[in-house]
């Protein structure tokens, strides 16, 4: 409680953001962990991390193909074995039937131009992201789609 006698509570957004971080912890990339959360009337959908598809070895049993190649940041994203965190929340909602249509994504980091094709089509109306990543094509379909784009601190 504050001194005033009210409860401190987080606005949603802080809310989610925090559980976005949480999430990220799960992340096996041994480059940056990122976490996504899918929510929906203040409701949580679904979650994602970074990391190996389900049941494949991760990349700290098999070694990080984009370091080893001093692949900087934003550039060669196939050359990952990894699922980006926002891929695995769309996925996750497809598998066990959630409709995300008219949603909102909260990541810890703003999406790739690949997630964010995905959540185009997945009809993700609004992206609230914490740090940026270095992808100016994700931000012109961004604007192009009419999506509204949040950078939530950083």
């Amino acid at each position: 409680m504050s001194d005033n006698g009210k409860l401190n509570r987080p606005s949603w957004d802080e809310y989610f953001m925090e559980i976005t971080k949480v999430i990220a912890t799960r992340s096996t990339c041994m480059r940056r962990q990122i976490g996504a959360v899918i929510v929906k009337d203040q409701r949580l959908l679904c979650t994602g991390y970074n990391g190996a598809p389900s049941g494949l070895p991760h990349c700290g049993d098999k070694g990080c193909i984009r370091a080893v190649q001093k692949v900087p940041s934003g550039e060669r994203q196939e050359l990952c074995r990894g699922l980006h965190a926002e891929q695995s929340a769309v996925v996750q909602a497809a598998m066990y039937g959630v409709p995300i249509q008219g949603a909102t994504i909260y990541s810890t980091h703003q999406p790739c131009s690949a997630c964010t094709k995905i959540l185009i089509n997945a009809g993700i109306k609004k992206i609230v992201y914490q740090y940026g990543y270095p992808d100016k094509l994700a931000e012109q379909l961004i604007a192009e789609a009419g999506i509204e784009y949040v950078c939530f601190g950083e």
